[in-house]
């Protein structure tokens, strides 16, 4: 301030001690609560992250069975036919009412995917030993063939999918998704999408 021609500075009042420590702990709490909203969008961030799983896995999962479908509708088969053919192959003598069981669909939407198979050769029903009332599915000899054909095309497939891994990477991505398949009660070679099989089989 100036007084005349002469200039004086006033000099802050010093604060009171109880003053001071309020606003150093009011500071200090402000301090404490942006810690803690930067941990949460952090933790927020990092939630987001580990989503990616579900989506890269549905999202190669589609990919991949539709290069494979591609691939089955090369040699006439659809996806369901080559998954038929495939457990038929691996677990012969089968009951019709077995195999719906195992795919996890109704008997009645699985008649119309074997009833195609059969005509075209492929499979033949066969009078079960054990329950005269019930017929066992084997594959014919084209049947076999046809299996050898899909066998190669899915083996083709596999080593496309998987061709950017190292043999080490593959294994363990492989043990990492039968991880998961086990967890979530997903059956091992049977795809979830027999549960949804159409009354027809489209081509």
């Amino acid at each position: 301030m100036y007084y005349g021609a002469v200039a004086t500075t006033e000099t802050p009042a010093a604060r009171p001690p109880g003053q001071q420590a309020q606003s150093e702990q009011a500071q200090s709490q402000e301090a404490r609560s942006q810690q803690a909203r930067s941990q949460e969008a952090r933790s927020q961030e990092a939630g987001r992250k580990r989503t990616d799983i579900a989506f890269l896995v549905a999202q190669l999962g589609a990919y991949a069975a539709e290069g494979f479908g591609e691939r089955a509708a090369a040699l006439d088969f659809t996806r369901p036919q080559a998954g038929l053919l495939r457990l038929i192959s691996r677990e012969p003598g089968q009951s019709q009412q077995a195999v719906a069981r195992r795919l996890g669909t109704p008997p009645s939407r699985l008649v119309a995917l074997v009833d195609g198979l059969e005509q075209r050769g492929l499979i033949e029903r066969r009078r079960n030993p054990g329950d005269r009332r019930n017929y066992a599915l084997h594959l014919t000899a084209a049947g076999e063939q046809a299996m050898t054909d899909l066998s190669q095309v899915g083996l083709e497939h596999e080593q496309a999918i998987a061709a950017p891994l190292t043999p080490a990477e593959r294994a363990q991505l492989s043990k990492l998704l039968g991880k998961l398949a086990a967890a979530h009660g997903l059956v091992p070679g049977i795809h979830p999408g027999y549960r949804n099989l159409p009354e027809k089989e489209s081509r």
